[in-house]
């Protein structure tokens, strides 16, 4: 296989389009998707079994399932003893993308501001 470097951004730009032809639509498609969606943001819900109310946030969190990836924590098991330390008497408790959003209860005014600001962040 031969290599070749590129000594100018604009020689790379023109070799694309002949690199592009010989790539399956499928390929194209794919890679189409992949750079245009946006990562979801993750809500981390810190939670342990049995939560009644942690069973009634993720229902009122049902209508916003498709905005975000939802982690799970359960701060009962040994590697997540952090956790339990902190809101062993406040669950279920959630993050936004690693920083505290609410806890107790769904507040789905701060949940919908804090996802639509993540909505509108750059790439």
């Amino acid at each position: 296989m031969v290599r070749r470097t590129f000594s100018k951004r604009s020689d790379m730009l023109t070799l694309l389009p002949k690199l592009l032809r010989h790539i399956k639509p499928q390929s194209l498609q794919l890679i189409r998707t992949s750079c245009s969606q946006r990562t979801l943001p993750i809500l981390t819900l810190f939670t342990k079994d049995p939560c009644p109310l942690c069973d009634e946030a993720k229902e009122m969190l049902e209508p916003y399932k498709h905005r975000f990836i939802l982690q799970e924590v359960d701060i009962t098991l040994p590697e997540n003893s952090v956790w339990y330390d902190r809101y062993k008497y406040n669950i279920p408790v959630f993050h936004l993308n690693g920083q505290f959003l609410m806890m107790h209860r769904v507040n789905t005014a701060v949940l919908e501001k804090r996802l639509a600001k993540s909505e509108k962040e750059p790439v």
